[in-house]
């Protein structure tokens, strides 16, 4: 008995071969952006302006105002030399703040970086100057101390399920005793001046190509990943950036990059601070940014639970982001003690932690996880150590400088908050 195959198909239903030859692919609006040239641009930054998406943008206006205040109280505040003291002071709580960052990132908070900022000074100082072990080895145990600490730290936190509040806490309070302990009783270790360490904050490459090349370095490591890159998606036919657009936002860097560079051969030359500092900035956005590992730590601070079903090893990625949490604040230790050329009993005290935490959130890192970028650590130490200098400039008292930091903070937590009550409105967050 034969089947008959031409029956007609029953009403409602779909012909699925002209279904498929009339139907139009949904593409979702926002990947038109990059065909549609500056007005797509100008579409997408009102839909995120609409949905709370602000980025850095009350960052830099905030930066464009503080430097305008304190450039009309004293015109030495835009000064090539008070500049490049901006840019060289502010490294130590940067390496700190891209540290902080990570654990933000997972919607934690970690208070022990001024503690282990310390033991790390302390640590170097003890081995190299006490003990006379090689300063490179010195400075490697250092570093390697300032992990480890932060490792365990995210064990309490990873395995045994104690609130990283609770532990950081803890260890705050431990290694800083633990830093009083090592330093000895006269409590200060005087390091060499032009040491390893000492030239931390102190060495400037001189030549004014050093500074011209990195700028160009900096420009063409953008636009040729950038350019070839938008050639792939053009040759695959999926919606990429026109040419003009490339080219504006490479010439803004250029910009940037070259009046920076300026600034510092008008003084003396590249600080090495500044260039550790973008190496460190470089290498964190990329680890975040472009491989499985940052992709697992934004996952973890969008939601533990579905990251843990999707295979992600919580507890590991948990204890090495605490890691590395205390190998930036090893870093920002040593900084510290370069400034001062002295490992002391004051190191990592003080408002060094509100300091490193509020660049953090200055710069636009959100405290409820999920949201931030390494470069968040750039611009709100910039905003904390510009708001120093010029008040150190107008010689204002410390404490109006506290209060005035504190309310910049504060009004970045607002709007921090008032953002992702927006976002949760427009279905974003």
């Amino acid at each position: 008995m034969s089947i008959d195959k031409t029956k007609a198909a029953p009403e409602g239903s779909v012909a699925a071969p002209a279904a498929a030859a009339d139907a139009v692919t949904a593409v979702d609006p926002r990947l038109l952006v990059r065909e549609q040239g500056f007005a797509g641009y100008i579409s997408e930054f009102r839909r995120k302006m609409r949905a709370g998406e602000l980025g850095a943008i009350p960052v830099v206006i905030g930066l464009i105002v503080i430097c305008a205040i304190f450039q009309s109280l004293d015109s030495r505040f835009l000064s090539a030399g008070n500049l490049n003291d901006v840019f060289v002071n502010m490294v130590a709580t940067g390496m700190m703040s891209i540290g902080i960052i990570f654990v933000l990132l997972l919607g934690e908070i970690d208070l022990s970086v001024g503690s282990v900022s310390g033991v790390s000074s302390a640590i170097f100082a003890v081995m190299s100057v006490t003990h006379g072990i090689n300063p490179w080895l010195a400075v490697l145990a250092a570093l390697a101390a300032g992990a480890v600490i932060g490792a365990v730290h995210g064990f309490f936190f990873a395995r045994i399920g104690a609130p990283a509040f609770a532990v950081t806490l803890a260890g705050l309070l431990f290694w800083l005793g633990f830093m009083l302990q090592i330093l000895g009783s006269n409590g200060t270790i005087n390091t060499p001046y032009d040491g390893i360490v000492g030239n931390l904050t102190k060495y400037y490459f001189s030549d004014v190509a050093a500074a011209y090349g990195l700028a160009l370095l900096a420009v063409v490591a953008y636009f040729v990943p950038v350019f070839l890159s938008n050639r792939r998606r053009e040759a695959a036919g999926i919606p990429s950036r026109p040419l003009s657009d490339i080219l504006l936002r490479t010439g803004l860097l250029a910009i940037g990059a070259f009046g920076t560079a300026v600034i510092f051969n008008q003084y003396q030359g590249l600080p090495l601070a500044t260039l550790l500092f973008a190496i460190a900035l470089v290498g964190s956005d990329f680890l975040l940014r472009r491989t499985s590992y940052g992709r697992k730590v934004f996952a973890l601070g969008g939601s533990v639970e579905a990251s843990r079903r999707a295979g992600i090893n919580v507890s590991a990625v948990r204890i090495s982001v605490f890691a590395i949490s205390g190998f930036f604040a090893a870093v920002g230790g040593l900084f510290w003690a370069s400034k001062i050329d002295a490992a002391n009993q004051g190191a990592g005290t003080g408002d060094l932690l509100m300091n490193v935490i509020a660049a953090a959130v200055i710069g636009g890192t959100s405290l409820f996880g999920g949201r931030g970028r390494v470069w968040n650590a750039l611009l709100g130490v910039l905003v904390i150590q510009s708001i120093q200098s010029g008040l150190s400039l107008n010689s204002i008292e410390t404490p109006i400088q506290y209060m005035i930091t504190g309310g910049v903070l504060l009004a970045t937590v607002v709007i921090d908050s008032i953002t992702r009550k927006t976002q949760k409105s427009a279905g974003r967050a």
